[in-house]
């Protein structure tokens, strides 16, 4: 984000950068989410405290839950970048 405050971009079109970075995002979760339900289903374990449960399924989790909290942060960031342009305009 640093790196878009000191290219010269203009607030709006980081603004627009930041919506489809969030949308990518969000759909790369959803794959996750699809992909981890399929490989719990193919391995018949749904528990992931029990010590068979699927080590792809466990990382595509970590990947999912990192995704997520990246996703808020971006939204926060969109927030305040709309209000800087509202506050220009």
């Amino acid at each position: 984000m640093n790196k878009l405050r000191h290219s010269g971009i203009t607030t709006s079109r980081q603004a627009a950068v930041i919506r489809s970075m969030v949308e990518d995002l969000k759909q790369t979760i959803q794959v996750l989410r699809i992909d981890i339900c399929t490989k719990e289903d193919r391995v018949r374990i749904f528990d992931k405290a029990d010590p068979l449960y699927s080590v792809l399924a466990r990382t595509l989790t970590s990947r999912r839950d990192n995704l997520i909290v990246t996703v808020a942060d971006l939204e926060k960031r969109l927030y305040t970048t709309t209000q800087q342009i509202s506050e220009a305009a």
